[in-house]
């Protein structure tokens, strides 16, 4: 299994349902340019799949690294965009809403 694998699924453990409550989303993740995942939020639960989801609610793309600092929060999500570590695209605002669904 893969290093970016068992980073969703501890994602997916922490899943805050209640935090996503009417959420009907996908999240695409675009990992060091090899690791494609995409979370499904739908009915208060998540889903966690592996490569490229069609309709993406929006695209996550950064490197392992920055993806365990901030889901570990020893990095913020809003500072680690404005750095240029993490590029998104669509719904940017749902992109800022990641760890109060997956808090750490």
């Amino acid at each position: 299994m893969s290093e970016a694998k068992k980073v969703f699924e501890a994602m997916v453990e922490r899943f805050d349902a209640e935090e996503a409550d009417g959420m009907d989303a996908v999240f695409q993740f675009e990992i060091d340019d090899s690791d494609h995942f995409h979370l499904v939020i739908e009915d208060e639960k998540c889903v966690l799949q592996e490569g490229e989801h069609d309709d993406a609610t929006v695209t996550l793309s950064m490197d392992l690294d920055t993806l365990k600092n901030v889901m570990s929060g020893e990095l913020d999500g809003m500072d680690a965009f404005m750095q240029g570590k993490i590029r998104a695209d669509g719904d940017i605002m749902l992109a800022t809403k990641l760890t109060q669904i997956f808090p750490n």
